[in-house]
């Protein structure tokens, strides 16, 4: 199938790319916050210094953590017909943003720190809006103790949506261990789960090449657990790599091979997704620059390394304003390269619904990214090459100088070939404007509403709730 996919890297610049990945690993290595983690890593061949905690990995870990990892997975989701199966052939799946830690209140039009009933709304909003295929839990409880907030935002998210839900917090072991414990009530226990994953989760390595203790430990529980990982790199050209995008590039490849090694050697054949969201820091203010034309640049290279490798990948962005406040504030430049970055080889994008370089969420912004990807994604859907999509015949049956318009094949084959933008939606796309945000505050009312999401049982919630308050409890909360 042919699909437009914007491509960076040459093959012999991926291969230097993985070469200096590899290098990297085997002289400078990772720091890695855990002596359990590192054990593991040592009994598989790694060399460790236990001291500074660093494990430096052979090219022959790095091999066969790839050889292992699978090709192919299926995000699944309460309602089976949301599952996702990547890699994608077509445009990716799109999620809402996260993890932000304010929404933008649509009475008031104020920013107030987000709450439980915040996520309960945002996530019921994107599971009712057709542009969003999956949902990271998005934003953060605040109204909950914080070492168990990640735990309050996946029950949440996962009670108000039958889509895939993607975690984003990971405090611990047993943090991880609570949040199998949750979702294998909804799946129906964990050998359901492990045959069904309901979600996955983000575990973020921390630039550069470095891990704190209780992610990477929980990273291991949840891979033992069958539940797919991103192992997302945030490499920030200039602050937490070098400002070359070869040098960021080389950076954010090598943290996502150090991941594959920790994930398929505590659980070889574990479903692993390479990602990252990485970009340039502003030099002006220090502060990620989502917006900057390098961003789209590094989704692509890093897009291309993971087909390489042959591995599922999350490395784009989508999302249209890192404001404070609603619309499409930037030029058709910068809004080009935040296109560009779904187009480079990326399977899962995120980013819908955020603001403020994603420290918040406004609903309204969900619905006018929603509608807008609708429309952008008609550029990213498949055509088949074929003998009989060439229509010779009926090129033949035309004849010379005469019209295709009246021939039956046209009729029978055009809505299936080409893509009809919704003109309504399409008028929203106006950059530097926020006069769409009062159709789209009304839009995200009506949806909140009048959609329904099918409710989990009863009885399940309350052994979510209680196994929560356990875990509260246990810690003296």
């Amino acid at each position: 199938m042919a699909v437009a996919r914007f491509v960076l890297l040459s093959k012999e610049e991926q291969d230097l790319i993985h070469q200096y990945s590899l290098k990297s690993l085997q002289e400078i290595g990772m720091l890695i916050r855990s002596d359990s983690t590192l054990k593991m890593l040592q009994d598989a061949g790694a060399e460790v210094d236990h001291s500074k905690k660093i494990a430096k990995m052979p090219e022959s870990m790095v091999d066969e953590a790839l050889k292992g990892a699978p090709k192919s997975i299926r995000l699944c989701a309460r309602d089976g017909k949301n599952d996702l199966p990547i890699p994608v052939g077509g445009p990716p799946f799109v999620a809402t943003t996260g993890l932000g830690v304010y929404v933008r209140d649509m009475d008031t039009g104020e920013k107030r720190p987000s709450t439980r009933e915040d996520i309960a709304d945002f996530i019921r909003l994107a599971d009712g809006l057709g542009g969003v295929d999956f949902v990271w839990t998005s934003i953060t409880a605040n109204d909950v103790p914080q070492f168990s907030h990640g735990l309050h935002e996946l029950w949440t998210a996962m009670q108000n949506t039958t889509k895939h839900v993607n975690g984003v917090s990971i405090m611990s072991a047993p943090d991880s261990r609570k949040q199998i414990e949750l979702a294998s009530l909804i799946a129906g226990g964990e050998d359901e789960l492990r045959k069904r994953p309901l979600f996955s989760v983000i575990c973020c390595s921390i630039a550069p090449l470095s891990y704190e203790g209780g992610v990477v430990e929980g990273m291991v529980e949840f891979v033992k657990a069958g539940v797919p990982v991103m192992s997302m790199s945030m490499s920030l050209s200039g602050g937490t790599a070098p400002v070359t995008l070869a040098g960021t590039l080389t950076n954010a490849n090598t943290e996502n091979l150090a991941s594959l090694v920790i994930t398929q050697t505590a659980a070889p054949g574990s479903p692993h997704i390479y990602c990252s969201s990485s970009a340039p820091i502003s030099m002006k203010t220090g502060v990620i620059n989502y917006m900057s034309p390098e961003q789209c640049l590094i989704a692509a290279g890093l897009g291309q390394m993971a087909r390489r490798y042959g591995l599922p990948s999350m490395v784009g962005d989508w999302g249209v304003n890192d404001s404070e406040t609603p619309g499409v504030p930037h030029s058709f430049t910068e809004t080009m390269g935040v296109a560009l970055s779904t187009m480079g080889n990326s399977d899962l994008v995120s980013g819908i619904g955020g603001i403020d370089a994603v420290k918040g969420v406004s609903f309204e912004q969900a619905v006018i990214e929603s509608y807008i990807w609708e429309n952008f994604k008609g550029f990213m859907r498949e055509f088949l090459v074929s003998p009989e999509t060439i229509a010779l015949d009926v090129v033949r049956q035309v004849g010379h100088g005469n019209t295709f318009l009246t021939h039956p094949h046209t009729a029978k084959n055009f809505r299936k070939e080409l893509f009809f933008r919704d003109k309504a939606k399409l008028a929203w796309e106006a950059t530097l404007s926020d006069s769409m945000v009062p159709q789209a505050k009304e839009a995200a009312r009506q949806i909140l509403r009048e959609h329904s999401v099918e409710k989990v049982d009863g009885s399940v919630i309350a052994e979510g709730d209680r196994l929560i308050r356990e875990y509260e409890s246990a810690a003296g909360v």
